[in-house]
């Protein structure tokens, strides 16, 4: 029997005890920064203009399977950002380049449930600019990083099944595919089946330390690139 599994006094099973859970705290939006990241809750008077540039430099492949967008005039798309910076859940942020200051994706924490110990990272949203760079991976790993030290559990990733690159980011990052909830919602007219992964925060120190040293300086040439990947890391 697994060890984790306790039989009460009806010899029902049960899952281990939670020793002193008081519930998470709730994310209060704030500026995160390091890795040459920064993480600013969302403004539309500050970041639209640079996120509308970067997001042009799209084909508009990259609003797909995005549930908002896109957008035909800069006005909209101000308008649509000025309203979602006001949410408290999905609670937005700018991710924007430090050494630039320019914003160049956005990404939210949503259903957060503080009582269960869950929280999601989701509405991701990377301009060409930011796909498959450094800046990407630490932007996750900074919110990682503020949900687990708030106390959560348990910290999701959710997309639609047949967004193959969304899959493989959350596999990169070293989340737990745990299945798909068919016909999950409804797309821009279209049924979605919603894979589900998730880190644990049993899971959270030692993923901390591999996410650490593939970002450090030295694991990126003088053009950026890195030297190892960061399946390598995860592999060690």
């Amino acid at each position: 029997m697994n060890r984790d599994i306790y039989i009460n006094e009806f010899g029902q099973p049960l899952g281990p005890i939670v020793e002193n859970w008081q519930g998470a705290a709730f994310p209060i939006p704030k500026l995160l920064a390091g890795w040459g990241c920064r993480l600013e809750p969302l403004d539309a008077d500050a970041h639209a203009q640079s996120l509308w540039q970067a997001f042009a430099a799209d084909s508009g492949a990259m609003w797909t399977y995005f549930s908002a967008g896109p957008y035909d005039s800069f006005r909209a798309f101000h308008s649509e950002l000025a309203t979602r910076a006001q949410q408290i859940d999905p609670q937005y942020y700018a991710i924007v380049d430090a050494s630039s200051g320019l914003a160049l994706g956005l990404a939210s924490y949503l259903r957060i449930d503080p009582k269960a110990g869950s929280i999601e990272v989701g509405w991701l949203h990377f301009s060409p600019a930011l796909q498959r760079t450094r800046l990407a991976t630490a932007a996750m790993v900074l919110m990682m990083e503020y949900a687990f030290e708030l106390g959560f559990r348990r910290y999701e990733w959710k997309c639609n099944n047949l967004n193959a690159p969304s899959k493989r980011a959350a596999e990169r990052l070293g989340f737990t595919f745990e299945g798909i909830f068919r016909q999950a919602t409804v797309n821009k007219g279209r049924s979605r089946d919603t894979a589900w992964f998730s880190i644990l925060d049993s899971e959270w120190p030692d993923l901390r330390k591999v996410y650490e040293a593939w970002l450090a300086v030295d694991n990126f040439d003088a053009n950026g690139q890195q030297r190892q990947k960061l399946s390598e890391f995860m592999r060690k």
